[in-house]
């Protein structure tokens, strides 16, 4: 199987006055070709900065990124140059932010800010821009898309304004669409809506895709494989299906069982106890220990390794210490 993109060893760190965060420690992964593979994890965890480090987009002058290697196309994102840069980003690399409130201009129409898009990336006349800015907009089910192209983002609703960021991230036809937790600002029956529109153009335009999110409920349906991070590091890397049927690591297995199920005999939900450490206070050895209800004094001390289970199933857990 073909890879798109392949980050290796990974390493981003936020430089205080008084310390160092270590925000991303050793991220390893391959996503392929027409393939969507998800980053899980509680808030906290280091999937954001994780995707911004793919596009170099994380923030300066405090944070850096001071190890690792991302080759897309053959070429390290991390060495290229500015301009080499600014025609990947949005052109063969899109993402979808958080929340399209801040992402996208309030002062700008939301049919302006896609054509500009268009026009950094492609050589379409204006007329032709248009055209495709409308298309775009029809694509993501948009049922006014003439309405939408000359409305502002805070005339929109929520959805909307998520709708007109995918068509924005799709405008130039990119191999690799990161969605950083597109559905967290909207209620459930958009979420669904969102959700199904990212999986249908996904396979549509043959492209790869990688989503972030906190929500494992979400990923069953989208992902090929599944990332599972805590404390900045890689806990678990896993087939979708083989994460559901066989979760090997506590933290993942806790993740499964804080989904709410209708046929909960117990009554209340499941929770994770204890706190996500923050970035001055990741623990010694394993970051999990202080939570976790399999933690053995090595757990304490020592720093484990990634473990592979089988040739598609990884964990960094001791307990798989052979």
């Amino acid at each position: 199987m073909s890879t798109c993109l392949s980050c290796n060893d990974l390493h981003v760190s936020f430089k205080m006055p008084d310390y160092t965060a270590h925000a991303v420690r050793g991220v390893t992964f391959e996503i392929p070709e027409k393939q969507t593979i998800s980053i899980v994890g509680e808030s906290g965890c280091g999937k954001t900065m994780t995707a911004l480090s793919l596009l170099r987009l994380v923030p300066e002058p405090y944070g850096v990124i001071h190890r690792g290697s991302i080759f897309f196309e053959n070429r390290d994102i991390l060495k290229l140059k500015k301009d080499e840069l600014r025609r990947l980003r949005g052109g063969k690399i899109s993402m979808i932010f958080q929340d399209p409130m801040t992402s996208l201009n309030p002062l700008i129409t939301c049919g302006k800010q896609i054509t500009e898009m268009i026009e950094c990336h492609t050589t379409l006349n204006p007329k032709e821009t248009v055209d495709r800015t409308l298309q775009l907009l029809g694509e993501v089910g948009i049922a006014d898309p003439s309405r939408t192209f000359s409305s502002y983002p805070h005339q929109l609703s929520g959805g909307m304004r998520q709708r007109v960021m995918i068509a924005m991230a799709l405008s130039c036809s990119p191999r690799l669409l990161i969605a950083d937790e597109p559905t967290t600002a909207l209620d459930v029956t958009v979420q669904a809506k969102i959700l199904d529109l990212l999986y249908n153009l996904q396979h549509a335009k043959n492209m790869s895709m990688m989503l972030i999110t906190h929500n494992l409920g979400i990923v069953a349906d989208i992902a090929n494989q599944v990332i599972v991070m805590y404390g900045g590091e890689i806990m678990e890397f896993a087939p979708v299906t083989s994460l559901f049927n066989a979760p090997a690591h506590p933290y993942t297995k806790n993740l499964l069982e804080t989904i709410p199920h209708t046929d909960n005999k117990k009554g209340r939900l499941q929770v994770i106890p204890g706190d996500v450490p923050t970035l001055r206070n990741i623990p010694a050895g394993c970051p999990f220990n202080p939570r976790c209800s399999m933690v053995m004094d090595r757990c304490r001390k020592e720093h484990p390794p990634l473990y592979n289970l089988d040739t598609t199933h990884t964990v960094r857990c001791f307990l798989y210490d052979k």
